[in-house]
């Protein structure tokens, strides 16, 4: 009999499999796969214990199978984060590190994209919703996937299908079937303790309420047309969630996922893994399930691997943000967090025209720092500068905010650290590390001669290279009086009821220059 794993990975102790018995004359159906992402969003879920929230959808999929506690994404951006996953491989090293790409070229060193792979291997493969977003070539849904709904596929041709579920990508609708008091809402100590954000905070897990319901709908459908039993699920976030000191960053709070594996019949359910896991070992997952060997071996390795069980460490890197450059790459073992900051010279809270534009929780808190209400661990992150190494230990700290760099009782932790993330930095992912058009040291005046960064950068669009330079590091990015008309502007918004319509609010300073570029073209016409 063909069975869908390789002998050794039988003999892991983390996972419990169902070993199937049959004939040597019964013929093994390869199985079809699901894959659910939803977007910028941690394990803020029923099923990992988060107060408040009710997902019962998410919650009894885990329960039906394996529940991974600490999964991680490579990359806490969503272009970034989907090349790897698309691949199985890091970012990095397939060019595919900088997010929003300009000048996108085809995967190196003979890597294909998953679906091609399954393609070949006589997969259906469809993608049921819009977003592809890959750094590199091919970029486009119709050249990536075969079509749109696994009912496009021949009678009994395996699929694979794609979907991903946008609504907790911000804006965030309210819930009027289950709206969520602020009373119940658990905010981290790195956050300053204001209604203002625990209404943002209750509305982001209010829409994934919502958006919970939306998978339970797509499970249900499975159910309906007979194919849960032979189908593999996934569930699983692109990157952690969308609040000013998560996406983007390499702290937990940007990197650290919800991962969830369903099996019928071959992995047994109600299970909770504390494997260190990363999202591109679903690629490696996937082709050991359907028998399939990749061209090249994937950097991600398969869930049910004894590579997996004794890892050691996980790894994600960040570099540019649209056109605010950064770049960090970060080693975390189950104790502790190590981050290099690369671009030590640059605030962490730089500006961003998406932030800036989309986070009501950035605004308040730039305001409390601006006013010196923030307690040491909340204003770490609004610092006009970064220390060139972070580490954490993760056991006493899990929410990283106590810096033990310089600590002589982690020396010996941090020389181990810093070793194996240069051992990754050149042996795997070869870093092409910061250039000096990508630092842009001298490039800018010294300080920001407007109330508001983004306003400079709007009016200057014509005068310097953004694309090749980024936008100038200043900070802080507004004055406290611009920042209160922000947080001002915000209120209604955020403090909307949960049947009430009001649009989110255009920030002064957020407009991009290249909206300015496209306006002067229609005009030309």
């Amino acid at each position: 009999m063909k069975r869908y794993l390789k002998p050794t990975s039988l003999l892991l102790l983390g996972i419990t499999f169902y070993l199937p018995v049959a004939s040597a004359a019964e013929k093994q159906e390869k199985p079809n796969i699901l894959w659910i992402t939803i977007e910028d969003w941690s394990p803020d879920l029923g099923c990992y214990g988060t107060p408040g929230i009710e997902t019962p959808h998410v919650d009894k999929l885990a329960s039906e199978g394996i529940r991974y506690e600490t999964a991680f994404t490579t990359s806490p951006v969503c272009s970034t984060s989907r090349s790897a996953m698309m691949t199985g491989f890091h970012q990095n090293y397939i060019g595919a590190n900088q997010h929003r790409e300009d000048n996108k070229k085809p995967l190196p060193y003979g890597i294909r994209p998953i679906p091609h792979i399954l393609a070949d291997a006589g997969y259906y493969t469809c993608l049921m919703s819009w977003k592809v977003d890959c750094n590199f070539l091919p970029d486009k849904k119709e050249e990536l996937f075969m079509g749109e709904d696994w009912s496009g596929r021949k009678e009994g041709q395996p699929f694979f299908a794609r979907i991903t579920f946008g609504g907790t990508h911000r804006s965030w609708n309210r819930d009027p079937i289950d709206p969520i008091d602020t009373k119940d809402v658990v905010l981290p100590p790195t956050y300053a303790d204001t209604e203002f954000l625990r209404r943002d905070w209750a509305n982001g897990l209010e829409q994934m309420q919502i958006v919970d319901r939306e998978v339970g709908e797509l499970l249900k459908r499975l159910e309906d047309e007979g194919l849960a039993e032979n189908t593999i699920v996934f569930f699983i976030a692109d990157h952690g969630r969308c609040h000013f000191r998560g996406k983007q960053f390499l702290y937990d709070e940007g990197t650290r996922i919800p991962m969830i594996m369903r099996w019928p019949g071959k992995v047994k359910p109600g299970q909770v893994s504390e494997d260190l896991v990363m999202a591109i070992d679903i690629n490696a997952t996937i082709l050991e399930a359907a028998d399939v060997e990749p061209p090249v071996p994937l950097h991600g390795k398969s869930l049910f691997s004894d590579e997996v069980k004794n890892r050691k460490y996980t790894f994600a890197a960040r570099d540019k943000m649209d056109a605010t450059h950064d770049s960090m790459r970060s080693i975390r073992s189950k104790d502790h967090k190590l981050i290099l900051n690369l671009m030590p010279e640059r605030a962490y809270m730089q500006f961003s025209h998406y932030k800036e534009g989309a986070y009501p929780d950035l605004a308040e808190m730039a305001v409390l720092y601006l006013e010196g209400k923030l307690t040491q661990e909340q204003a770490a992150i609004m610092a006009p500068k970064k220390p060139e190494i972070e580490l954490y230990d993760l056991k006493k700290d899990p929410h990283e905010v106590h810096n033990l760099a310089e600590d002589p009782a982690y020396a010996e932790i941090k020389k181990e650290l810093l070793a194996a993330l240069e051992d990754w930095r050149t042996n795997v992912i070869k870093d092409q590390g910061v250039s000096e058009d990508f630092r842009a040291t001298d490039v800018f005046p010294e300080k920001c001669p407007t109330p508001t960064v983004g306003e400079w950068v709007y009016e200057n669009a014509d005068k310097y290279d953004f694309n090749k330079n980024g936008l100038p590091g200043w900070y802080p990015t507004r004055t406290l009086e611009e920042w209160r008309k922000v947080r001002d502007m915000w209120k209604p918004y955020v403090f909307r009821a949960p049947d009430e319509d009001i649009a989110r609010p255009l920030i002064p300073g957020t407009t991009k220059p290249q909206d300015k570029n496209k306006v002067k073209k229609k005009k030309k016409k």
